[in-house]
């Protein structure tokens, strides 16, 4: 697969190098091109880098791995992206994480849909860079699972590919209108990591999440 990388920062650096390893076509793209034709000299396997524009020409899939704060002008300098399969794994977040920085308004994959007109799929925001970089992802021999928001069956199909190049688990997390909901469970998932806590433990297992309700007085069998 042709894969196109719009950002030349930890996160690209940590999927593009797992994706030209597995095979793919690597080009990355950077507001500074010099960025990119440096980060692609590191990842090696042929990858190679230049502008945004020529970095989201180039891919079957374009990702798009910058600050949010930077998504506007990165866009406009991609140049038309269309019917393009876009994986956005940006995090509109900031610390103490009490708060998106889309505020009510709609999601940051939203936005960018709206803005582009491409097939946005929400991917790879749930964890650090470092992570991505393991090969594979195992906790407790279970591979990680990474959820997929998007509308169109095409694009989530390219993108579960990629996920399970990573040796991760893809999730159906529903269509693009659950974005936000990804977002927000982002920025609450991290809260709890920087105070100390561990999420997973507040996640029963799936057999017990939905079982047969009874009331609490009743006698357990």
């Amino acid at each position: 697969m042709r894969i196109g990388v719009l950002g030349a920062g930890a996160m690209a650096d940590a999927l593009a190098t797992q994706w030209a390893r597995k095979g793919h076509e690597v080009r990355i793209g950077a507001r500074t091109p010099a960025k990119a034709v440096a980060l692609a000299g590191r990842i090696g396997h042929g990858a190679s880098g230049g502008t945004l524009r020529e970095a989201a020409e180039f891919g079957d899939v374009v990702l798009l791995a910058v600050w949010h704060e930077g998504v506007p002008d990165v866009l406009r300098q991609a140049g038309p992206l269309e019917r393009r399969v876009l994986i956005d794994c940006t995090n509109p977040m900031e610390p103490p994480f009490e708060r998106l920085k889309t505020g009510d308004g709609p999601s940051a994959a939203r936005r960018i849909a709206d803005a582009t007109g491409a097939r946005v799929v929400k991917a790879f925001t749930m964890c650090h860079e470092s992570v991505w970089r393991m090969a594979p992802p195992v906790f407790g021999g279970r591979p990680l699972g990474v959820p997929l928001c998007g509308d169109d069956e095409e694009a989530l199909a390219l993108v579960r590919a990629l996920v399970t190049d990573l040796g991760c688990a893809p999730m159906d997390g529903g269509g693009l209108a659950r974005a936000g909901l990804l977002e927000a469970a982002t920025a609450f998932v991290v809260g709890l990591w920087v105070a100390g806590e561990d999420p997973a433990a507040m996640l029963p297992p799936p057999e017990a999440a939905a079982g047969a309700p009874r009331r609490t007085s009743e006698p357990a069998h």
